[in-house]
């Protein structure tokens, strides 16, 4: 029997209840990993609270790091011994799973577990926001939300070593210092600061070519009046609540606006494309364009708290769970 933290009804953190959970053999074009390191993202509260619908009792967790310990039939490119790492989403807080073999990724010896675990979904959610979705170019100013928590602690480095310019927002004046150390050449404190007017003030009138919004409602309208002509709204999380529906004409009157509500895996269905990305990341890793920054380590069995300390905004940068 193997250990995991389920969700057998939607609700708040303290609906996580310890399991014992039967795991098998992997099945053909399948491996399976002992997990070490889980990483914590506020994707888990969605599904936790039922934003994102899963089958209960379920198990909440899209990224984590571990050892193969055996591989089904047809698998070549991984082994028993490998330590890999994978992005899905759904069902990594567990102490041994199943998963496919063409999603899961080798970890370097330069990566730690720990590394991997994080780097997976943020990571490639920042390859995909900043080298997809809209290809930061230098000189470019940008706007992103969240940035003093884990995915900005990735992103807003990695935007500044592109040659951005990074206008960071946080949720509170403590967490001003740590957003600058992730790369934000400005700061400003949702819920405080004028964001339009700052934005406008800093971009001498013209609005930024992109922002990056992981909040949702409490945040799109004013994301939305800070773009310049022809801007990109990267709207990619659900922080404050879903995003109400949105008429084409106000993308029109707003300036002939992109909109783009993205879903990660869509970027990397290929695995020659998982593949690149992670390069390129474990890469941006190496030479310090990305700092992993991980702030937070929880045993996996007090999840409860852990989700409780990032949705009341505890946290900075990385969250892991430890297995």
């Amino acid at each position: 029997m193997v250990m995991a933290m389920r969700v057998h009804e939607y609700g708040g953190p303290s609906v996580f209840v310890e399991d014992d959970i039967q795991v098998g053999r992997p099945g053909p074009g399948e491996i399976r990993m002992v997990q070490t390191v889980v990483g914590l993202n506020m994707i888990d509260t969605y599904m936790r609270k039922g934003l994102y619908p899963m089958e209960l009792p379920g198990i909440v967790g899209s990224e984590a790091a571990g050892v193969v310990d055996a591989v089904g039939e047809g698998v070549n490119h991984i082994a028993v011994g490998d330590r890999v790492a994978y992005t899905r989403t759904g069902g990594a807080y567990v102490g041994v799973r199943v998963m496919p073999a063409d999603q899961v990724v080798k970890i370097p010896d330069d990566i730690t577990d720990e590394m991997a675990a994080v780097l997976m979904l943020k990571g490639l959610t920042a390859h995909m926001l900043l080298r997809q979705i809209y290809a930061i170019r230098p000189g470019d100013t940008i706007l992103f939300y969240a940035a003093a928590g884990g995915l900005g602690s990735l992103a807003c480095p990695w935007a500044r070593a592109l040659g951005a310019r990074v206008i960071g927002v946080v949720g509170s004046e403590e967490k001003i210092d740590v957003a600058r150390e992730y790369g934000c050449a400005e700061v400003l404190v949702f819920g405080e600061d004028d964001i339009v007017a700052s934005v406008r003030e800093l971009t001498d009138g013209d609005g930024v070519p992109v922002v990056y919004d992981s909040l949702g409602k409490d945040s799109f309208d004013i994301s939305l009046d800070c773009l310049a002509l022809r801007g990109t709204m990267v709207t990619f999380g659900n922080a404050t609540g879903p995003v109400p529906p949105v008429s084409p004409l106000t993308l029109m009157r707003k300036g002939s606006i992109t909109l783009i509500r993205p879903m990660m895996t869509d970027y990397f269905m290929q695995r020659r494309e998982l593949e690149r990305a992670c390069n390129e990341l474990f890469q941006a890793v190496r030479t310090r364009a990305v700092p992993v920054n991980i702030q937070q380590r929880y045993p996996l069995r007090e999840a409860s708290r852990a989700h409780a300390d990032l949705e009341s905004r505890k946290t900075t940068g990385a969250s892991v769970l430890m297995v």
